[in-house]
């Protein structure tokens, strides 16, 4: 055999295996809408972790108070809770594009009045908290209609793809956000940093407005809260379902220790490392994204979730009880890494197995658990820091997470048994994406038959 002979399965393995890494394009390719909807989330992602880190600092600036950096949390609790199961019930009664536009619009208008606190002579502290409150009310509005557009505009087999290329965006963010933002608010202070947020969201919605109108589904329940209780019933009838939650939740609650960064830095005597810190864990999950192709490949998503979580913990561990600052970047790298296959996991679980006309108080449903999970994580850690210290709030927090994911996947059964190609709620929405695809191509055959038939009249 000669080496043209044996070049063809080489470069076929090489393709294949390359296949396996690279992000899959599919959903990029196929739908205009999910284009624009991306592109947007770019925009805004990066303007957003600007403010994302200027907020703590300016806090910590006005009161060096660890405790009121994770005060912020407390105060987002609320709005996050109740605007996040009635922003659900109107994303299955309204069309999901302009809910989107709407919040989108006011996460804008908030931006804007944190700058002009930040612009004056001497910036108050209490606006800031307000903002935050009002923030979580608007969010909780958008981001279960943002989450319910995704599987409207892009095909079932798409849908982890999909998942995967919103975290690309979202991961490059998190690692150029905090990273500026060190930057700027270093040399051109937190004013700066809102104000690019500001022209963030103004190219944001001008992308959002070209996306097609997504009305709800026929037979839309009114929001109401009997519409909100059912989706609530419908998540505890489903244990799976119920599993993805509590899990991220055990998680967040525990091993989210981002409000004592700035107090870890400067006991760590690297006050450089601010930065780094917030950026660390998203360059993780940006190494997770680009090599996400396999994603498409895995079946048995609650046995990936339970895996991810276990490893997040452990890393969050490690990093607390490390004295070097390297190994704690480290180790939030590592975190960072698992916590986007746990959101491969959970995001794919969710989207392939939720009917569209209960999709967006799911959604809502969600939101409560990787967004409150947060919120109660930075209170648990400021509170704890000032009891038993920074490091030994990181590193107990990790170590609790593990114990409760590890409790909580022997309660929930159903979780690691869960296999997309087998699960009945799957098929039955696989069933219905066929169908309505069918229609939309019968629909497009109709009219380009109705084309002709004019032309050739």
């Amino acid at each position: 055999m000669n080496d043209a002979d044996a070049a063809p399965p080489t470069n076929g393995r090489a393709r294949s295996l390359l296949r396996s890494v690279v992000p899959d394009l599919s959903p990029w390719r196929s739908s205009r809408d999910f284009r624009l909807l991306w592109v947007s989330g770019c925009v805004t992602s990066f303007g957003s972790f600007l403010t994302y880190v200027a907020v703590p600092l300016q806090i910590k600036e006005l009161t060096d108070s660890s405790f009121a950096v994770g005060l912020v949390g407390a105060f987002e609790l609320v709005p996050l809770i109740v605007f996040g199961l009635w922003g659900g019930a109107l994303a299955d009664a309204l069309d999901r594009r302009r809910l989107v536009l709407f919040a989108e619009a006011g996460l804008g208008l908030l931006s804007v009045l944190l700058l002009v606190n930040a612009l004056l002579p001497t910036p108050v502290l209490w606006p800031v908290y307000l903002v935050a409150a009002l923030v979580a009310a608007a969010d909780g509005l958008q981001r279960p209609a943002l989450d319910a557009l995704t599987p409207r505009i892009v095909r079932h087999d798409q849908l982890a793809a999909a998942f995967a290329l919103n975290s690309l965006y979202r991961n490059v963010g998190s690692v150029a956000g905090p990273a500026l933002a060190g930057v700027v608010v270093t040399f051109a202070g937190v004013q700066t940093a809102y104000a690019l947020d500001v022209v963030t969201f103004g190219a944001s919605l001008l992308l959002l407005a070209r996306i097609r109108a997504v009305p709800p589904p026929t037979g839309a329940e009114q929001p109401s809260v009997k519409a909100v209780l059912t989706g609530i019933r419908y998540a505890w009838s489903r244990k799976d379902l119920l599993g993805t939650y509590a899990i991220d939740l055990c998680a967040m609650l525990f091993a989210f220790p981002v409000a004592v960064f700035p107090f870890l830095a400067a006991e760590l005597h690297a006050d450089w490392a601010l930065g780094p810190m917030y950026s660390a864990s998203a360059v993780g999950a940006l190494l997770v994204s680009v090599t996400s192709g396999w994603t498409s490949r895995i079946h048995r998503h609650g046995r990936l979730l339970l895996a991810a979580a276990l490893g997040w913990g452990v890393a969050i561990a490690l990093a607390g009880l490390s004295g070097s600052v390297w190994l704690v970047l480290l180790c939030l790298a590592l975190a960072g890494g698992a916590d986007q296959i746990s959101g491969v996991a959970r995001s794919t679980l969710w989207n392939q197995s939720i009917p569209d006309e209960l999709r967006g108080r799911m959604a809502g449903v969600e939101l409560l658990s990787y967004s409150v999970g947060p919120q109660l994580g930075q209170v648990r850690a400021g509170g704890m820091a000032g009891m038993v210290g920074v490091r030994a709030s990181v590193w107990v927090g990790g170590v609790a997470c593990v114990v409760g994911v590890l409790a909580l996947a022997t309660a929930l059964p159903r979780l690691l048994s869960y296999d997309d190609r087998t699960d009945p709620n799957a098929a039955a929405v696989r069933a219905e994406h066929e169908r309505a695809a069918a229609e939309r191509e019968a629909a497009a055959g109709r009219e380009a038959a109705e084309r002709e038939a004019a032309d050739a009249s």
